[in-house]
């Protein structure tokens, strides 16, 4: 006989990913910060000449090059974004939970909160 999964397992379940994702964006950023100042990473004296992406292409064309070449710059940022996509795991996997437990409610709000996150994450490279 198989066990029913309940709204305390899907609450221990998302309290323990929300963690996970924290404590991997935090070990990231660290490990980025000691690779970073281990580069001689110094803070510049005018922000005027700093050269700025002005496309999505371009920032992700930047952050990819720098990850793959082990940028500690590119490694804090890797760990920014694994902060982003916690939440949005987090409400993919109680859409998941509510499912199982067949509570459509939940599923539609989670479906509407999911659409909402999408169209910000697309649209927010829009000037």
């Amino acid at each position: 006989m198989r066990k029913q999964f309940t709204d305390i397992d899907l609450n221990r379940s998302v309290g323990n990913l929300l963690r996970l994702g924290v404590f991997l964006s935090v070990g990231t950023a660290i490990v980025g910060f000691v690779k970073l100042f281990l580069e001689g990473f110094k803070m510049p004296k005018d922000y005027s000449n700093l050269q700025v992406p002005t496309s999505s292409e371009k920032i992700w064309g930047s952050f990819w090059t720098g990850l793959t070449s082990g940028q500690g710059m590119a490694i804090i940022q890797l760990g920014i974004l694994f902060l982003i996509l916690t939440p949005l795991v987090r409400i993919i996997f109680a859409l998941v939970g509510y499912l199982k437990e067949k509570d459509y409610v939940y599923v539609v709000v989670s479906l509407i909160v999911l659409g909402i996150m999408a169209f910000s994450f697309i649209t927010g490279y829009a000037h």
